[in-house]
């Protein structure tokens, strides 16, 4: 643990070092890849009402993540960053269609049925992986050609 919060100050040390200029020349690229990779996602959904990939949501630094999104749930987004998230208020399941549910016994309503489980459909995590390099390279992009014009 004493290693991730290690690496954490480090970074924060790092981005408190880029100048106000640069910063807000990033942040147009950030959104723009946030953009493309949240599109890859709602592609990748599976659609039976639209209601999850209308759910797909991009954040910008300084706003908040929607109610019950995935990964993590409400939150502010720290500045030069931003978040994709999939879920809300009305759609509390992206967790379960992206990684599936196990057979189980059914309370509540159903109690003492048997639900046979949900095969896993993923969209988040493959449109991330898919297009990590190519957007981590747009994003180097903009940040050596913001340093560039600061000089």
């Amino acid at each position: 643990m004493a290693k991730v919060d290690n690496g954490l100050a480090r970074l924060n040390r790092r981005l408190n070092a880029i100048p106000q200029n640069v910063r807000a020349a990033v942040q147009p690229a950030l959104v723009k890849a946030g953009a493309a990779l949240a599109d890859d996602m709602r592609a990748l959904a599976p659609v039976y009402d639209g209601d999850l990939k209308d759910s797909i949501a991009v954040t910008p630094g300084g706003g908040t993540t929607p109610p019950y999104s995935q990964p993590g749930g409400r939150q502010v987004v720290p500045e030069l960053q931003v978040l994709v998230t999939a879920g809300n208020t009305k759609v509390r399941y992206a967790h379960l269609v992206e990684f599936g549910t196990s057979p189980h016994e059914n309370r509540g309503l159903f109690a003492g049925t048997r639900h046979p489980g949900t095969k896993a459909e993923p969209f988040f995590w493959p449109a991330f992986r898919l297009h990590r390099k190519k957007l981590a390279s747009a994003i180097k992009r903009a940040i050596r050609k913001a340093v560039k014009d600061a000089k």
